[in-house]
């Protein structure tokens, strides 16, 4: 993702560029916008569009909006060998909303805070891998609270916004562009419930789980040390009595278990732990030499070290589940008068037609 641009349409002059994010970029060439209205009016069907110039490695989406009579477009720039059109693919009309949200507060004084946060969304949601993206639902705030609140069971976005300000002080602008991993991820369905616009409604929940790691003793191939055998006789032995004990209900809202791979430089070792062994020497050049933190590692069974030799010891992989919770506490609201009949029914129709869809397990690994 490169840069962010919403042109207004002047009848008299043309093109004009009113604000663009990242500020210091420079200014993309009137030309480019002369060409990209001209697309628009051969495909008045298509509000959006996408541009590929053959002289440069720059791919452009323009969205055309009206807006009180007047024409904007917003324009997306970005490189081809970012992931944006898996987005612009997949999910055309969050782009229109972000894009119609956008126009709408160009007046006013929250545009510059609404466009830099649509372009930083835009640009970690792409360049993260699928890993880095379930990691978010958790270490982002505003995501997890959302995911929380989700739990709850059917809820209009304009509610979905007041509990959000009023009760946890998020006055987010761009929900649609927040929401739009939840989507992604299969964890949320929106429609258009008869009397309620715009619902959410959670069929997967997402929770994270320490596991064993696979090919653990393959992953000893790769160093050179005698008794192999009894490092990995003695990683068992520890392995079996860990689980023996675990908890996973109780670790699911342990975030003091997901705050170590929150750290980069943790998410980093644990990747390439899954794949060979490492030399603890390795282990702290990977942690930029924290050895605080490698003991911290070890004390609380991430890691496994035997002579030198240091294995992943436990997993921290994220798992998609049925919500079955949700069937009573939409019987609770309903009875309460906090939801209506039509959004009862709706809900539980989904969660009624995934469950017959559904193998005979309720949740996957990711």
């Amino acid at each position: 993702m490169e840069r962010i641009v919403i042109v207004h349409w002047n009848k008299s002059t043309g093109p004009q560029a009113l604000i663009q994010y990242p500020p210091e970029k420079e200014s993309l060439p009137k030309n480019l916008f002369l060409k990209i209205w001209t697309i628009h009016e051969l495909n008045k069907e298509d509000k959006m569009i996408q541009i590929t110039l053959d002289v440069m490695d720059t791919q452009f989406i323009s969205i055309i909006h009206k807006y009180e009579g007047e024409i904007y477009f917003l324009i997306l720039a970005y490189n081809k060998k970012d992931n944006i059109e898996d987005i612009i693919n997949d999910y055309p009309d969050i782009l229109a909303n972000i894009g119609k949200n956008l126009i709408n507060l160009i007046s006013t004084n929250k545009i510059t805070r609404a466009i830099s946060e649509a372009f930083n969304t835009i640009k970690n949601y792409s360049k993260l891998d699928k890993e880095e993206n379930l990691l978010n639902f958790f270490k982002d705030k505003i995501k997890f609270t959302i995911l929380k609140i989700m739990r709850n069971g059917v809820i209009s976005k304009n509610k979905l916004k007041s509990i959000l300000k009023n009760e946890y002080g998020f006055s987010t602008i761009n929900l649609d562009l927040i929401l739009m991993p939840y989507i992604r991820e299969n964890l949320i369905i929106k429609e258009n419930i008869s009397g309620s616009n715009d619902c959410y409604l959670l069929i997967n929940d997402l929770i994270h789980m320490r596991l064993p790691p696979q090919n653990s003793y393959k992953s000893l191939s790769f160093v050179e040390i005698e008794d192999k055998d009894m490092i990995y006789n003695k990683y068992l032995e520890a392995l079996t009595e860990f689980y023996r004990k675990y908890n996973c209900i109780q670790e699911s809202s342990n975030i003091i278990i997901l705050n170590f791979v929150f750290d980069k430089q943790v998410y980093l070792l644990f990747k390439m732990l899954r794949k060979k062994a490492l030399t603890v020497h390795d282990c702290v050049n990977i942690l930029n030499n924290n050895e605080v933190l490698f003991n911290d590692l070890l004390e609380n069974k991430f890691i496994f070290e035997a002579r030198g030799i240091v294995l992943l010891f436990t997993d921290l992989r994220f798992m998609k589940c049925f919500p079955h919770y949700i069937i009573k506490f939409l019987l609770i609201r309903y009875k309460e008068k906090d939801i209506s009949l039509n959004e009862f029914l709706t809900h539980l129709r989904l969660l009624s037609n995934k469950l017959r869809e559904s193998s005979d397990l309720s949740y996957y690994i990711v």
